[in-house]
């Protein structure tokens, strides 16, 4: 049987909605194509419902989005912060630390590689130009598979396992980042600036999360389809990579 692939919603979208429906339907054909049957996790439901869907589901996916409530992880709200939505940071929180205590596989894309963080304990940078003053362009949205930086990766990693290498050119599509990695989380991957692009809970079944949008690239690249298969894998009780 087939795993059962919660991925997270928004409780809000653009006037037209367009730019949330093609990232879902992104994610929504990668996690199909890697064998997964992915189900949208609405957010506006109390936290009884949402303990009801979590149960049945095999994996949990956190893809891209706005910008976490900062107080979250202890932190001011930096005037650049922006696109905050509260019920979503609720459920994807709550999912995350559920779905960690239970050893449910996890994978988190952009802001779900921050959600990941920041629910095990984590900080957020939340402005990488303005805090970081990197030469690096890490926002880059037209065209959503290009790619603007290398990432290096640890030779060790579950990460560079899946994708078979130690470097790698990806999309980045972000202003915000990983501050202090939590507690049990290791730091796999960095873009050249220092920017952390990868984290990983190596005694877990598989808790993942990459800065970048592998949903993207997928298609064109077998290292990134082999990111979304590693993943359904893990959810369907197979042997991580």
């Amino acid at each position: 049987m087939k795993p059962l692939i919660g991925v997270t919603t928004a409780s809000f979208t653009t006037d037209s909605g367009w730019e949330y429906n093609r990232a879902y339907v992104a994610i929504i054909q990668a996690v199909e194509a890697a064998g997964g049957l992915p189900v949208l996790v609405p957010i506006s439901i109390g936290d009884e419902a949402l303990r009801d869907i979590y149960e049945r589901l095999d994996g949990v996916l956190l893809p891209g989005g706005g910008d976490m409530r900062p107080n979250i992880y202890g932190a001011e709200t930096n005037p650049l912060t922006d696109n905050i939505d509260d019920a979503r940071d609720h459920v994807e929180v709550n999912l995350t630390r559920w779905a960690f205590d239970d050893d449910i596989p996890v994978f988190g894309i952009c802001r779900g590689h921050q959600v990941v963080n920041v629910a095990l304990g984590g900080t957020l940078i939340q402005d990488v130009p303005s805090e970081i003053g990197t030469d690096i362009s890490h926002n880059v949205t037209v065209p959503r598979n290009s790619r603007p930086h290398e990432v290096n990766i640890d030779p060790g990693s579950r990460l560079a396992n899946i994708l078979g290498t130690t470097q790698i050119a990806v999309n980045s599509l972000h202003h915000q980042s990983v501050g202090v990695a939590a507690p049990d989380a290791c730091v796999t991957a960095y873009s050249p600036d220092g920017v952390v692009e990868a984290i990983e809970i190596p005694h877990k079944k598989f808790v993942l999360s990459v800065q970048w949008h592998p949903e993207d690239l997928y298609r064109d690249d077998p290292a990134m389809k082999r990111l979304f298969k590693a993943f359904v894998e893990a959810a369907a009780g197979g042997t991580p990579a």
